[in-house]
Order: structure tokens, then sequence, then C-alpha cells
């Protein structure tokens, strides 16, 4: 497994899960200032300045309630009993569905502040959350964070987790990098490249991550499984379903107020 400390400087260590992060609001940003070039995104009145306030708001959305999710949907038993390792970020531990809550929370206040509709909001930076998302695995990855499950001895790129013992896994961080993240990134910024109505492409993310997540879940070592309609699911498949629920109902609404698609702006009442 990579060495998770990027630069040691003294008793100061940099670690690639901390830069990870900072490359996912980094991206943010510079996909956030191309997203407001589109011409329908422009006509709605967004601009640069925003995505600067925007921030703010996020990174707290984002740390504070991943980890949030981290301790109250994973390991409560755990954190209630060691409290203080609740601040211990920088040892890894981040809720992505918490993370979504939060970034919602956020949002919701940046949203009455600048006087636009949070959904209106959410339809703007939806098209970025999924490449930050696949920095934050990657950084999993290299934290030795998430293994997968037991893979066949002949996959080439099954791994070693020395953190759980000597037998080959999947190297599941790297396959929700690169399905929840970057091939998410991909189909979500291309369709909301055109004017969608106001809901769709908020519905369209929460749908698809929903789905990804669902189906890169069978190869990580789940946290935890419950029974549902008589299935067994991992912890991260059953926070998934209510995305899925989510994106349906949002793309069903979106399409039904909208007698053709127009931009945000024109659907905002």
């Amino acid at each position: 497994m990579p060495d998770p400390v990027a630069i040691s400087l003294g008793p100061v260590a940099i670690r690639w899960y901390g830069l990870m992060y900072l490359a996912a609001f980094i991206q943010f940003i510079v996909l956030g200032r191309a997203r407001i070039r589109q011409a329908h995104i422009a006509a709605a009145g967004w601009k640069n300045e925003h995505l600067d306030d925007m921030l703010f708001y996020g990174v707290l959305g984002v740390v504070l309630g991943g980890r949030l999710g981290e301790v109250l949907f994973y390991h409560p038993a755990y954190y209630f009993s060691h409290p203080l390792e609740i601040i211990a970020v920088w040892k890894g531990g981040m809720s992505f569905h918490g993370g979504f809550l939060g970034v919602l929370v956020a949002m919701w206040f940046w949203s009455r502040k600048a006087g636009r509709p949070l959904m209106e909001v959410m339809d703007f930076i939806a098209p970025m959350v999924p490449l930050g998302y696949a920095f934050g695995r990657i950084g999993n990855f290299i934290n030795a964070e998430l293994p997968g499950r037991l893979a066949d001895p002949s996959l080439p790129w099954a791994m070693i987790w020395p953190n759980v013992d000597s037998l080959p896994r999947h190297p599941s961080p790297l396959y929700q990098a690169a399905v929840d993240g970057v091939l998410l990134f991909i189909i979500l910024w291309l369709y909301s490249r055109k004017p969608r109505p106001f809901m769709a492409v908020s519905g369209m993310f929460s749908l698809l991550y929903g789905c990804a997540r669902f189906f890169t879940e069978y190869f990580r070592m789940p946290d935890y499984e419950v029974s549902f309609a008589g299935l067994t699911i991992s912890a991260g498949q059953m926070l998934s379903l209510p995305m899925i629920v989510l994106g349906i109902v949002l793309l069903a609404i979106a399409y039904r107020r909208s007698d053709t698609p127009g931009t945000t702006a024109s659907l905002r009442s």
C-alpha cells in the first residue's frame, strides 16, 4: 500500500488524505468556472464570485457532515466510547452520505443568503461533486481504508490490505473512484451541458450515484450488513436506496412540471 504521508517536515506530517480533499475543493472551483461559461448557466445569473462564497459553506458541510455521518451511520459504538476520536479527521473516516446531507444543509443556508431556491443551487453544483468524490476515494485507498471483499488470487490487480489480513482483495476504493466518481462525472457533465428542467440535474445525480454506489458496494468489505426485503445488503447499499428513490422522484417532478426543457432560471418558480 502507498505511504499515507506525502511530506514529513520534522514533527509535521502532510498526509495524502488531506491533499486529496484539497484537490477536491480546487476542482470544484475549476469546474465551477467552466460551468459558469455555459450559456444557460450564465443566463441564470451565476458568477465566479458565487463560487468562492459557496466553497466556504461547502467545505463546512462536507467536513462536518462527512465526519458525523461516519460516526452515526457506521461506527457509533466506537466513537461514543472514544469521543476524542471524532475530531481526528486526519486519520480518515468520512461518510459520503453524511457529507451529502451536510452539503444540503450548508447550501440551504447559502441559498437563503443568495436569494436562490435550494434546488437551483443543487442543480448548479451537482456536476462538480463526482470528481471531488473520486479524489476522496483515492485518499481512502492511500490511507488503507475501505478494504475490498476477497478476490480471486489470479486477478492481476488484487491487493493485500496489511491492516486486515494477508488475503488478496479487491481495491474497492479505486473501483468507487472510477465508477461512482469519474464515470458519473462524465455522464452528468454531458447531461448538464444543455438546459434541463428545474431539479432534473440534481435528480439525475442522486439516481446515478445511488445506482453506481449500490453496484460498487458489492466489491467492498461491508462495515455491517442488514436484511432488507429478504435480501442481505451492506450499510452503503442501504444508504444508497433513498438516493435512488429521491432521484426518481425529482426527475419525475422535473419533467412533469416542464412541458419543454428550459433553463433553471426560467423554471425557478
